[in-house]
């Protein structure tokens, strides 16, 4: 679109008052070019049809001949129900308007009328929501009407009128967007006819071509975007090119206390490929729970180490922390490498040696919370940056941790898997290694669903697998009893597991306990000498406790999937049969399908999608802060083979040496100077 269009107010438009500007505004609309570009999000057909085979309920627009005079029955002063004969061939049918009784003297015998309203077979009856005599100057019969989505005082009618407006006025001002070559490949529209014809559509085929345009346009600038920070990057060759010895690498995986699955083989290679080219390293490695990204993430921390420089692990939680400063000593201990932890209960002199230690070259390696990220945390070298759960952090987090070396090499590991979809989407400017399999020897976790009155049956449960030297967690959605809301808490559960189970210990966790009391907690847990732990979702994420084998949710149906699959990913991690209790009493049908997808699978990537599925791209990160973009037209789910097609065109087009040049690309340029792509900072 023209920039002209993007710099004249709402107001040029003819019919828009200041009044009305400022609730267009109110919708985000403060330009004719954001006007024109509120596109529609599904049409009202009043095309006219005949009654045959016309469902009862369903909305229609006919046209027939009025052969009654209207009679008026009133209720109270304003109240009204109006009837007529109308013969709409080949059926006579009864016509019925509510409260519209001032009609009356417009309806004329004999006259021709279009009538849309809700039809009953039954009754060969229409209750007209809206009427109008052919050939008026406003008529809207025959045609698919755009619907919009509008709040306060502005209403459908005033609106596609105003769209309309702007269209007669501005729509010769539209500019193509997108290179001739590609429109040409794909046949598509010119972009002057797409913005008009989604607007207006003569029919459903050619409001669909429109929008196959325009989300085309849509997808290309967010992948031009992603492909040139990409190729900008590269070009740039300013990060660490990292020299180690690979034989060095395979020797500390041959040290490991077990074998590695193809997956962690294959993806290491990727990562130490990345960590010697001289560009930076900007990676995410996704896995399903358990599948041993820990282990891929020490691979580069020593090659990062073997190459003399420092490596940073930050985690969202300080047991997280604890628990990766523990295991990373026990795979480092045999070559020297010193692991420190920076998190936020240690003491000021343990943080001031911490930081002294860092800031020398002392440690190789430091794990931590948002501790790394304080202004006073220095490295002497940092090469490598892993971020673990990276959903959890904010963008302005992982960015300072970053910016805390010269260029480091990124890695970017989260146990939620993504479907491709929105690992293309949400991290299009990374490359994404996936680790499929499971470490060899994992047993499935059987999943069951009950409601609240099988409690008893689930308490019987626990006491048969604990009595036998297993474990068990309680997870509730509370930490304490809530007025507001109808749903299970900590405090309470962990009183009536305590008096259900006198012989064995209850330990409880929740948010607001102090980080050393939470440690303590998880310290007698991980050492069986709690056997039973009620907790809320603090141990969502990466806590390893092998002997237990119970995971009992409370009001499951208040979890997403994803959620609900990270929880049950804390057991099912040793040698024993683990088990996954989900107690809900569902009350709509999509709460019941998403239990029945926990029942039925326990494959991370296919639980993604369907979240994905059930809750919308919007819901699946469960913040604004992942970087998903917001478009007018495209969903991600349903738009997936475009959204491909279009970084598949950008990724060629940034490639070329001419697009850097060329007069021709010269506004797609412009674009991403306006979107500081071209600024050389890390792209979020």
């Amino acid at each position: 679109m023209s920039t002209d269009l993007h710099a004249l107010p709402v107001r040029s438009v003819s019919g828009v008052t200041p009044a009305k500007a400022k609730e267009l505004e109110a919708l985000g609309i403060d330009s004719v070019a954001r006007l024109l570009e509120y596109y529609p999000f599904r049409y009202e057909d009043y095309r006219i049809r005949d009654l045959t085979g016309v469902k009862d309920g369903e909305k229609i627009t006919i046209q027939g001949k009025i052969y009654s005079e209207p009679s008026v029955q009133m209720y109270g002063r304003t109240k009204s129900r109006m009837t007529c004969k109308v013969y709409a061939d080949p059926l006579f049918i009864s016509t019925v308007w509510f409260n519209r009784h001032f009609m009356k003297d417009k309806l004329k015998a004999g006259q021709e009328i279009v009538l849309t309203g809700k039809w009953d077979g039954r009754r060969l009856q229409l209750t007209v929501a809206e009427s109008e005599f052919p050939g008026g100057s406003s008529s809207q019969s025959g045609t698919l009407q755009p619907v919009y989505s509008i709040t306060g005082g502005i209403t459908q009618k005033w609106m596609r009128k105003t769209v309309h407006q702007a269209l007669t006025q501005f729509g010769a001002l539209v500019a193509e967007a997108i290179p001739a070559e590609i429109a040409d490949k794909y046949d598509f529209m010119a972009r002057k006819q797409a913005v008009y014809r989604i607007h207006h559509p003569d029919d459903v085929e050619e409001g669909k071509k429109a929008r196959r345009r325009l989300v085309y346009e849509e997808l290309f600038f967010f992948q031009l975007k992603l492909q040139a920070f990409r190729a900008i990057q590269r070009k740039r060759a300013d990060g660490v090119a990292h020299v180690f010895d690979n034989e060095d690498v395979r020797q500390f995986v041959r040290s490991l206390p077990f074998k590695l699955t193809d997956s962690q083989k294959k993806v290491i290679a990727e990562i130490l490929h990345d960590l010697k080219e001289p560009y930076c390293m900007n990676r995410l490695l996704q896995g399903d729970v358990g599948a041993g990204k820990t282990v891929v993430a020490a691979a580069a921390l020593f090659a990062t180490v073997k190459a003399g420089c420092q490596g940073a692990l930050m985690v969202p939680t300080e047991i997280l922390a604890e628990q990766h400063k523990r295991s990373l000593e026990r795979l480092f201990e045999p070559y020297g490498i010193q692991v420190g932890l920076l998190t936020g209960s240690l003491t000021d002199r343990q943080r001031r040696d911490t930081i002294n230690s860092l800031h020398m070259g002392l440690i190789d390696v430091v794990v931590g919370t948002h501790a790394l990220i304080q202004d006073d945390v220095l490295f002497r070298k940092l090469g490598l940056v892993v971020t673990d759960e990276q959903h959890r952090f904010g963008v302005n987090q992982r960015s300072v941790l970053r910016r805390k070396g010269m260029n480091p090499d990124v890695l970017t590991m989260t146990a939620t898997p993504i479907p491709r979809t929105l690992a293309i989407t949400a991290f299009g400017d990374l490359d994404v290694s996936t680790l499929r399999e499971l470490p060899k020897g994992r047993k499935p976790i059987k999943t069951y669903s009950v409601e609240h009155d099988k409690l008893e049956r689930v308490v019987g449960f626990i006491r048969r697998e604990v009595a036998s030297g297993r474990q068990a967690y309680v997870i509730c959605p509370l930490i304490e009893e809530s007025d507001k809301l109808d749903v299970q808490n900590a405090i309470d559960v962990h009183a009536q597991m305590s008096h259900a189970f006198p012989e064995f210990r209850v330990g409880l966790l929740h948010g607001r306990m102090h980080p050393q009391e939470k440690d303590e907690v998880m310290r007698a847990f991980k050492d069986n000498e709690v056997q039973v732990l009620v907790s809320t979702t603090v141990i969502e994420v990466g806590v390893d406790v092998p002997n237990a084998t119970m995971m009992v949710i409370y009001d499951a149906v208040r979890f997403g999937l994803s959620q609900l699959h990270q929880l049950r990913g804390r057991v099912g991690r040793g040698e024993h049969q683990s088990y996954c209790i989900l107690i809900a009493d569902p009350k709509n049908e999509t709460a019941k399908e998403r239990l029945k997808v926990m029942t039925e699978t326990n494959d991370g990537f296919e639980i993604a999608r369907r979240d994905l599925e059930l809750r919308g791209p919007g819901d699946f990160f469960g913040t604004k802060q992942s970087g998903l973009p917001e478009f007018k037209l495209a969903d991600m789910m349903s738009d997936f083979e475009v959204m491909e097609m279009a970084r598949d065109d950008t990724a060629e087009l940034v490639a070329k040496p001419g697009f850097w040049t060329s007069a021709e690309t010269l506004p797609l340029r412009e674009f991403l100077h306006r979107e500081q792509i071209l600024d050389g900072e890390q792209l979020d």
